[in-house]
């Protein structure tokens, strides 16, 4: 398997990237049946969205570390803290597409006015982040995942990696801060 997907990262990037940003939309806009998945107490929902902001912060610890790591030259530990930030994410993704699919997306129960001038901007700029973030982090991935790490410095994995960590760990703050305003603040 890791030879047919080494020689066609970007069309595996492609596939996985279409499938994931499909459940997330689909999630998202109701698509995907409810009756599809059990129903957990709302002591489960309820707690969901406080879990995703630990995950998210998590992350953000994680691929700073990573990132700080590989500066260092450690790239065992880069690829060590890289893979625990997938599994934070992959935790926060399962998370979030549970509680959207049976209850819809969270709405805002604050002014108007912050509604419109903070917190759907914000919101905009966190989904498009992700969005942009889902095809570069499975590139990164499976071109690290792929390669022994002697050979991942021949790809485009340092490149594009510094791209996904930027995006990856701005978008996953703006989360965290529209968690702050749907779930702290209002």
């Amino acid at each position: 398997m890791q030879r047919v997907v080494r020689g066609r990262v970007r069309e595996w990037t492609a596939v996985l990237s279409v499938v994931s940003l499909a459940l997330v939309f689909g999630a998202a806009l109701g698509a995907i049946p409810r009756a599809l998945l059990p129903v957990a107490p709302d002591a489960v929902f309820d707690v969901i969205p406080h879990v995703n902001a630990v995950l998210s912060t998590l992350a953000i610890v994680t691929i700073v570390a990573g990132v700080t790591a590989s500066r260092r030259g450690d790239y065992e530990r880069h690829r060590r803290l890289m893979i625990v930030s997938l599994f934070f994410f992959a935790g926060f993704l399962v998370l979030y597409l549970y509680k959207v699919t049976i209850q819809g997306p969270a709405s805002f129960p604050g002014p108007a006015a912050v509604e419109q001038y903070l917190y759907l901007p914000l919101l905009a700029v966190h989904i498009l982040l992700a969005v942009v973030c889902v095809p570069l982090l499975y590139y990164v991935f499976l071109l690290a995942a792929t390669r022994p790490i002697t050979e991942v410095f021949d790809t485009r994995h340092k490149q594009v990696a510094r791209v996904a960590a930027a995006l990856w760990v701005v978008s996953f703050v703006l989360g965290n801060v529209v968690y702050v305003l749907l779930y702290i603040v209002y």
